[in-house]
């Protein structure tokens, strides 16, 4: 019985939705990342080094990561770690296989836009 209690405690204190970001907003987050990662002939461009799509994709994972607790919505994922270095401030660029670039930030924050408006339940 005490293995059922001390169990059934870390579990709550697992699921508390103040210790984790709202499954929406990860889901929001999974998606703006996949967007990257399925990018057919783009360049993220980081720190002026370019990378495929798979590689960018991995970079927002690790970063996501790194942060933790303290991105709790998909705009403060876009706005705190997909949008510049933490270390030059420099921005993050893509450049799409059609030669056109923009601004990360810009074509994530289009792309949220997208998944609200396809996913009506998942809006605030």
């Amino acid at each position: 019985m005490k293995r059922f209690i001390a169990l059934a405690m870390l579990m709550l204190c697992l699921s508390n939705p103040a210790n984790a970001r709202a499954l929406i907003e990860q889901q929001k987050i999974d998606y703006l990342i996949t967007s990257i990662a399925n990018l057919k002939g783009a360049v993220f461009i980081r720190n002026g080094t370019e990378y495929d799509a798979k590689k960018a994709a991995e970079h927002l994972h690790e970063k996501l990561d790194y942060a933790g607790e303290k991105i709790k919505t998909a705009n403060e994922f876009i706005d705190r770690c997909a949008t510049a270095s933490w270390l030059s401030k420099r921005k993050y660029l893509i450049r799409f296989s059609d030669g056109h670039t923009t601004d990360s930030s810009l074509y994530l924050h289009g792309k949220l836009k997208e998944y609200e408006r396809t996913h009506p339940l998942h809006e605030k």
